[in-house]
């Protein structure tokens, strides 16, 4: 079973988003996408390749969730 964090599109340099999940910076090959990925989407990826595109409001209740999960995990270390 895979967790996938929703990724923002930064930027898209031919058929390559630059991605920006959590703070971190990555680049993910849009080549597997049957619909248009633009600046500002949200995006679900899997080894190096974009796979969906999902809506804004679902994305930031994920990524919430996700932050919740790593506050978590860091009070009990």
């Amino acid at each position: 079973m895979c967790l996938a964090i929703p990724s923002k599109v930064i930027a898209i340099n031919d058929n390559v988003a630059i991605l920006e999940t959590l703070g971190v910076q990555r680049e993910a090959s849009l080549d597997l996408m049957g619909e248009s990925v633009k600046v500002g989407d949200y995006v679900l990826l899997h080894i190096g390749y974009v796979m969906s595109k999902i809506d804004e409001k679902e994305a930031l209740e994920s990524i919430e969730l996700y932050q919740e999960m790593i506050a978590k995990m860091n009070e009990t270390q």
